[in-house]
């Protein structure tokens, strides 16, 4: 059976349930609960600290896990998992933070001191970059006074609006550290795993959550059209592949439907009508295979 690590509170867990639920699975209704069997798809969710998914998908505990790519990485597990795919929610930007005017790059870092929730991340990063003698501190919360409290010269933290840095006296500098969003990880397993069956049953979880995403960034678009105006049509909607074409009983026209992205809905249904196309529908993707 597969094991799968979700996260069990914060920003991360309500969409991953979600996302795990519109691909087909159970998800637990009480928050409580902490381990639920879904035995017709052969799969046991575990629901942990968002920082722990990494930690026991690593460790080859479990099999697969959601987590944030911030959390992935600053677990250093790299050798034991791995990221598969990106689920599109959670995004956030991990950055450098100090007082303002005092710093404009990462650089400026060198033989400073920087406190950051995600040490081994940012510990990596620095290394990486080349900036040597920064000496990275370990702090689970309030990032933000470390400033003010003596306890660093800058900050690394997650930044969404930058409201609260602003509050603090503080802004952001140099390039993000990290464009973070929830990922799906997968790691070796235990030695004794049937590797055949947890090979089946996490492509098929990755192809229903591609499923999901794809289901969630395009509708379905249905219209007539003149078959005169049918290659300018399909030029507008070309689908995945092509539109299907499908005859209607005047002779002179052709339904046509096409997946496009919904984002641009209107726009499309607004060219299709000035270049003559009629009873023009919209409806969702629930679910999908491409």
């Amino acid at each position: 059976m597969l094991r799968v690590a979700v996260p069990n509170k914060g920003a991360l867990s309500e969409a991953a349930m979600a996302m795990l639920s519109e691909a087909g699975y159970l998800q637990r209704r009480d928050r409580k609960e902490l381990v639920l069997v879904d035995d017709e798809n052969g799969i046991e969710f575990f629901y942990l600290r968002p920082r722990d998914v990494a930690v026991y998908v690593g460790s080859g505990i479990l099999h697969v896990g959601i987590t944030g790519r911030d959390l992935f990485q600053d677990a250093r597990v790299e050798t034991g998992a791995s990221e598969i795919m990106g689920l599109g929610f959670g995004r956030s930007t991990f950055r450098l933070a100090g007082p303002r005017g005092q710093f404009s790059t990462a650089a400026d870092l060198a033989g400073k001191c920087v406190a950051t929730s995600y040490d081994a991340l940012l510990t990596h990063w620095f290394q990486t970059q080349g900036i040597p003698n920064v000496d990275v501190v370990h702090l689970d919360g309030a990032v933000e006074s470390a400033v003010r409290l003596g306890v660093a010269d800058a900050i690394a933290d997650v930044v969404e609006t930058g409201n609260t840095l602003k509050a603090a006296g503080m802004e952001t500098f140099g390039d993000p550290v990290m464009l973070s969003e929830a990922i799906l990880i997968s790691g070796k397993g235990a030695q004794n795993d049937d590797a055949e069956a947890i090979e089946r049953a996490t492509g098929r979880l990755i192809r229903r959550l591609q499923g999901v995403l794809v289901a969630r960034q395009y509708v379905m678009m249905d219209y007539d059209i003149r078959r005169t105006d049918l290659e300018a049509a399909a030029a507008i909607t070309p689908g995945l592949e092509s539109p299907t074409i499908s005859p209607l009983a005047d002779k002179d026209w052709v339904a046509v439907r096409s997946m496009v992205p919904a984002k641009k809905t209107n726009q499309l249904m607004d060219e299709l009508y000035d270049l003559g196309a009629r009873a023009i529908l919209v409806t969702t993707i629930h679910a999908c295979r491409v």
